[in-house]
């Protein structure tokens, strides 16, 4: 039904192996109480601090689509995450390979492709599915969230969901640790203010506590991971130049309103962070 509707979910098909440029994590579920809460989001942006980007604001021909964007030279206008005011939402996260085909296209585009046009997911989720060798490994969430209100079609059942930088719920050990505590966070998210929920999956997202030993990144990361196992073993990756840039949180209820709060890292350093929130709600 519309409570819990999970977005529809896509893994990258064979691709070149990839050294990593950038990793995310994302975890996803449903606070099912009252039924208000339809969809809790709540991703980080793991990259280069050096990386030219832009913060979480509406852009799009009517100011239609709210999210950061990449500005690297070759790259600009991709996006991380991103969702519309007509209620499209989309993530993507890249697969942890030892090396990278530096000719291969930027997976940014992949999420701004979908939010620009008028494809609904599922055919979207098909086209790219043909496409993927182009770029490097990826995994890529779309959802029409209009349809989830109305007709609760799901490609996903209801429930709490992880991806980091493996298979929709490969159990890493980090991304086990990560839906606990957003389990934990959410778990009274219908008698909790917002900004407190909010607050509380910040603090989720921020946690830097190595999840050690992990054989599966060893073995999925090999020699590339290796010199930052213990601090990419964490939900929030913190290495020198690298490491966790962004945290998103996305509520969206059941009368289509929207909050969206980011929390970005100002002028390369850990130490310093802004926050700002955007709200609206889904146009029909």
């Amino acid at each position: 039904g519309c409570v819990g509707q999970r977005a529809r979910a896509a893994r990258a098909w064979p691709c070149p192996p990839d050294a990593q440029r950038r990793e995310d994590s994302a975890t996803e579920g449903n606070c099912m109480g009252r039924g208000t809460v339809l969809l809790i989001l709540a991703a980080n942006r793991d990259e280069f601090y050096n990386r030219p980007s832009k913060s979480a604001d509406f852009w799009g021909s009517n100011n239609e689509i709210l999210s950061g964007l990449d500005m690297e030279e070759g790259k600009e206008g991709g996006t991380w995450l991103g969702i519309t005011t007509h209620g499209k939402l989309a993530a993507l996260t890249n697969y942890l390979q030892p090396q990278l085909d530096r000719k291969a296209r930027g997976r940014g585009e992949l999420v701004t492709h979908f939010l620009t046009t008028e494809v609904d997911s599922l055919s979207y989720l098909k086209k790219i599915s043909v496409e993927g060798h182009l770029y490097n490994g990826f995994n890529l969430v779309a959802a029409d969230l209009r349809c989830i209100c109305r007709e609760g079609s799901a490609a996903l059942p209801p429930g709490v969901y992880g991806l980091s930088n493996a298979l929709l719920d490969t159990p890493w050990r980090k991304l086990c640790f990560g839906k606990r505590l957003f389990q934990e966070a959410v778990a009274q998210s219908q008698v909790l203010p917002k900004d407190v929920l909010v607050a509380q999956l910040l603090d989720v997202l921020s946690n830097e506590e190595a999840q050690l030993p992990d054989p599966a990144i060893e073995d999925q990361g090999q020699e590339y991971v290796q010199p930052i196992l213990n601090k990419y073993a964490a939900v929030c990756v913190r290495c020198p130049g690298y490491g966790t840039r962004t945290n998103t949180i996305i509520l969206v209820d059941a009368d289509g309103h929207v909050t969206f709060t980011e929390r970005s890292m100002l002028d390369k350093d850990p130490s310093r962070w802004e926050t700002s929130t955007h709200e609206f709600t889904l146009q029909s």
